[in-house]
């Protein structure tokens, strides 16, 4: 079986490890599309990502489209490709594509769909702190995220999961998902069942001000926010007109918060911050052009004054019945 991988992140690695193995004798990689490449660092130099690098190791030829149209779709064609899979490829596909193959066009969406479909699915899992997600396997339509879904493979979402430990554990679950899916699909046998429309969610871009804390929603919607929006956008919270991000950061317990939302109190431990419910306590805190430090390190060089009231701002909700609108930055 000829496949054509598309996808930008590395969240895929596994997937195409296991593609490309000697476990998987039936599919056979002829070439990769991927974003094109970006400017990055301090220097800002062109740098190919994980996926283009990863097909350049293992000779298949990448292909670097803008905007996928009828070239690709020709090439699709000519190349006679069996089958196109799709995960985080930061592209929708023409109709064009997705009809120029005898077998759908197979999406690996990284949600339980038909919950959160959209741009950001594993960072919005942990920052609304779900205890469970997963990969979907689903077939792509011309709709978001919208096709019947064959199957999916389902992951665990620790109370102190990080996002990016999530996503470790997400691209270690599409292999076997993958697995299943084409050997139904080599059988004959891969069904696909609509998503329940009753149930549909979306989530949107994250984007910097989503680093944002607002001290009168509980400690727990602020702490899923800290380990969700890890290493960006982070959260963080305004000291005299910087931004201190929080890196890390516990609850704590309080049976009752007398203190105004945002107040600062200083212990041997470092510092705890009131929240509408509990308390957060930062962990490891960063300063602009600084290094992350722990709590009590960083309170050396940076105080904070006991007492004082940080600013609460508006956390904007992550998720939606209806697609968020696209705003171009």
């Amino acid at each position: 079986m000829k496949i054509a991988f598309m996808g930008s992140d590395p969240i895929a690695l596994p997937m195409l490890g296991f593609l490309q193995s000697d476990k998987c004798g039936y599919a056979d990689i002829v070439a990769v599309f991927t974003q094109p490449d970006r400017k990055t660092g301090r220097g800002m130099r062109l740098q190919a990502n994980a996926i283009k690098k990863w097909a350049e190791q293992h000779s298949i030829e990448v292909l670097q489209p803008l905007k996928c149209g009828q070239t690709e779709a020709d090439y699709l064609h000519n190349e006679a490709i069996d089958l196109v899979i799709v995960m985080a490829y930061g592209q929708i596909l023409p109709r064009c594509i997705l009809e120029i193959t005898q077998n759908k066009v197979l999406n690996m969406h990284a949600s339980l769909l038909p919950r959160l479909r959209g741009a950001s699915p594993i960072h919005t899992a942990v920052a609304l702190g779900l205890e469970k997600t997963g990969v979907s396997l689903m077939e792509i339509i011309p709709k978001l995220d919208a096709g019947p879904v064959a199957d999916f493979e389902e992951v665990l979402i620790g109370k102190e999961t990080t996002v990016v430990e999530l996503m470790d554990l997400m691209a270690q679950a599409s292999v076997p998902l993958i697995r299943r899916g084409l050997d139904r699909l080599g059988s004959g046998k891969l069904e696909f069942v609509e998503q329940d429309l009753d149930e549909v969610s979306y989530c949107r871009i994250i984007d910097k001000n989503d680093r944002h804390l607002d001290f009168n929603q509980p400690a727990t919607a602020l702490h899923n926010r800290i380990r969700g929006f890890q290493p960006w956008p982070g959260t963080a919270f305004p000291v005299n007109d910087l931004e201190i991000r929080i890196l890390a950061g516990t609850i704590e317990q309080s049976d009752e918060n007398h203190d105004e939302p945002g107040t600062v109190c200083l212990d041997t431990a470092g510092m705890t911050i009131s929240c509408g419910h509990d308390l957060i306590r930062p962990l490891i805190l960063q300063r602009p052009g600084g290094k992350p430090m722990p709590v009590n390190d960083f309170l050396r060089g940076f105080p904070i004054s006991d007492g004082s009231v940080l600013p609460s701002r508006e956390m904007r909700p992550l998720e939606g019945k209806n697609p968020f609108p696209y705003r171009k930055k």
